[in-house]
């Protein structure tokens, strides 16, 4: 996969990631709760809304997590192989302080 199919995976994860989390309230008023009504019985109840949309947090977070370290190996590299680090320092001069043996003395710090 390109780099690029990385980064948009990663926009609808994180996407996606956003809109289960707002969906969430963990006071019990997010989106579960809508279905406490007489609705609720038909799809599973409270606790499986709460279930799923805990899981699906899980899941895209892994999975965001995944597509990232996976993102970092497509990245692209052009001309990294041709780079010869043996000979990086090769042309710079080393320069070494200068000896100073006059004396330290109290005019001389100030």
């Amino acid at each position: 996969m390109s780099y690029t199919a990385f980064l948009i995976l990663i926009l609808v994860v994180a996407v996606a990631l956003i809109l289960i989390v707002m969906v969430q309230n963990p006071k019990g008023g997010g989106l579960s709760s809508s279905f406490g009504g007489g609705g609720a019985q038909s799809l599973g109840g409270v606790q499986n809304t709460n279930n799923f949309l805990d899981r699906t947090t899980w899941t895209l977070a892994i999975a965001m997590f995944a597509l990232i370290l996976l993102a970092n190996f497509a990245i692209p590299r052009e001309g990294a192989n041709n780079v010869n680090l043996d000979n990086t320092l090769d042309g710079i001069e080393s320069t070494v302080p200068a000896e100073n043996n006059a004396p330290i003395t109290n005019d001389s710090i100030n």
